[in-house]
């Protein structure tokens, strides 16, 4: 679990005060070939995948809790405790094998600093506001249409990733922008046609825009937390910035967004209402409390996926990936949820995998220069291993 950062991936050595965002380098495209990064994005694909049928499966099957829908979006946190126990005793026994060499290393169960600690904290409110939005969305919304929705997100993070952390684009990376927007602006056009049985006009444009504000409140939480590992990589004196350190981060967020949104189900008194609710439930007392639980825990996949993949990556391929697995969405919709597909989302996914195929054809483009050119400047300086 202990994983140190690759040095590729090190940030470079800085002033003691070059933690402020503007003296930050620009991000820069990091090499995508950690086995670990294979692992986080198939937990997000988990997550991305199956997080939205679950959850618009509580509310076809008689669920109306939003405050309730969007706890589950990151109460497993807990499980996390697990693996990043099996760390502090890993640290310990390494400690004690070389007792002595090293009287000054910390031996704390968490390696957070405090300033980073609120960082987190404040990403978690971010994210516990974000989602009510999306739980919003998804109470009004067909699955296929408010996955369309979300996927301009991707527009929302390169903006700010470049605002932010000065992420460098290409033309690919531009053409998969306009391509996203384009769609999501199509189906926005052509919507209403599938508002679903029994919700009002009012109601679907409620969730529609609560959708679309989801993705844009996400498209600033991406780079926000690449910023915020930034900033701990750069501050002279910091702890190598770990994948534990990571783990220990997603807890945080977690726990402050399950917290604000246990405040929101308190204030709507949601827990009265949640043995009543199971009661009437179409899937039985049984059904609902495990669609719950499953639900928090394959949410949580997509947490922990999330950010391991800006830890490896980038917040733009964070966003990237969550866009990719959109046809997936779509398609188990149609199939379990039997949503009506019309010409206009088939156009709008239509644009969204042509600019995610634009997106990674630059990549893959992009690499071979890059590892030329390192290597040219390499042989000029007469580098040594």
């Amino acid at each position: 679990m202990e994983v140190e950062i690759p040095t590729e991936h090190r940030a470079p050595k800085v002033e003691a005060r070059a933690w402020r965002w503007h003296d930050l380098p620009a991000a820069a495209a990091k090499p995508l070939r950690d086995p670990l990064l294979a692992v986080n994005f198939l937990l997000l694909a988990v997550g991305a995948a199956s997080g939205p049928l679950l959850l618009r499966l509580y509310f076809l099957r008689g669920g109306s809790r939003k405050w309730l829908s969007s706890l589950l979006q990151t109460a497993g946190w807990p499980l996390l405790l697990v693996p990043l126990g099996f760390s502090f005793s890993s640290r310990r026994r390494r400690r004690s094998r070389r007792q002595g060499d090293d009287a000054t290393a910390s031996t704390g169960v968490f390696l957070m600093t405090p300033r980073l600690l609120a960082a987190s904290a404040v990403v978690g409110l971010m994210t516990g506001a974000d989602n009510f939005l999306y739980a919003y969305g998804q109470a009004y919304l067909p699955v296929s249409t408010s996955s369309i929705l979300i996927s301009t997100q991707l527009a929302f993070t390169a903006a700010f990733a470049l605002l932010l952390v000065r992420q460098r684009f290409t033309g690919s990376t531009v053409n998969a922008i306009v391509l996203l927007s384009v769609g999501a602006a199509m189906l926005g056009m052509g919507s209403g046609g599938d508002r679903p049985a029994g919700v009002s006009g009012a109601q679907y444009a409620a969730g529609f825009g609560m959708a679309l504000a989801a993705a844009a409140l996400y498209g600033l939480v991406l780079p926000v937390m690449e910023l915020s590992q930034a900033w701990h990589a750069a501050r002279a004196g910091a702890a190598a910035l770990t994948y534990t350190l990571v783990v220990e981060i997603q807890v945080v967020i977690g726990l402050t967004a399950t917290a604000f949104c246990a405040v929101g189900m308190l204030a709507n008194n949601d827990f009265q209402a949640i043995p009543g609710e199971a009661r009437q439930s179409e899937l039985g007392q049984a059904g609902y409390y495990m669609l719950l639980v499953g639900t928090a825990a394959v949410y949580q996949c997509f947490c922990l996926g999330i950010i391991g993949a800006i830890y490896y990556g980038s917040a733009l391929l964070a966003g990237v990936i969550i866009t990719v697995l959109l046809p997936v969405t779509e398609v188990l919709a149609v199939v379990f949820f039997h949503e009506p597909f019309s010409g206009t989302k088939g156009v709008a996914l239509g644009l969204s995998l042509w600019g995610l195929a634009s997106y990674f054809y630059g990549e893959v483009r992009n690499k071979a220069p890059d590892a030329e050119r390192q290597t040219s400047l390499c042989a000029d300086r007469d580098c040594e291993n």
